[in-house]
């Protein structure tokens, strides 16, 4: 039979950046030096931006295979293994900007850097250990949701104090 490691998808990182070649969220599931980190940046995001608009998403970059897809201004791009599942991956990478898209009406790129903490708290309830965690859009956006709820209550002591006094415990 097929083991697990075969059909679930492993992704070593995850670089989101602009056409002028700006890093506006990574993600990294795998130990690198920072050096090693900006160095495969530095290549990935020029070897991406320098393809033409026709060209395959699909690319072989060192001992991975880097998965990439352009939405609005934005590059969502994710390095796998070699022998990795490349359709799951672009899968993953629009489940991901689906989810974005919900939160942030029509995502684009001041969202991610105005509220990047976000960006990647979505992306850490899709993803764990670089693979697929979660892939029900409606309990992402729930847990989601749960967290902005508990935000905005530690945000706002009132409001947690008024919740106690309607549980009848203040």
């Amino acid at each position: 039979g097929r083991s697990l490691r075969s059909v679930q998808t492993m992704i070593q990182y995850i670089l989101l950046f602009s056409r002028q070649g700006k890093v506006r969220l990574q993600k990294w599931y795998q130990a690198l030096t920072l050096k090693e980190k900006k160095k495969i940046q530095r290549e990935l995001v020029s070897s991406v931006l320098s393809r033409r608009s026709k060209m395959c998403n699909i690319l072989e970059y060192r001992d991975v295979k880097v998965v990439y897809k352009r939405y609005a201004s934005l590059y969502f791009c994710a390095a796998i293994e070699p022998e990795d599942n490349e359709l799951i991956t672009l899968e993953i990478i629009h489940r991901y900007v689906e989810l974005l898209d919900k939160y942030f009406g029509s995502v684009c790129e001041l969202d991610i850097i105005f509220n990047f903490e976000k960006a990647y708290y979505i992306l850490d309830e899709l993803l764990v250990g670089g693979e697929l965690q979660e892939s029900s859009k409606k309990n992402i956006t729930r847990a989601i949701t749960a967290q902005d709820m508990l935000q905005e209550e530690t945000e706002n002591p009132k409001s947690t104090q008024s919740l106690l006094e309607e549980m009848g415990l203040a």
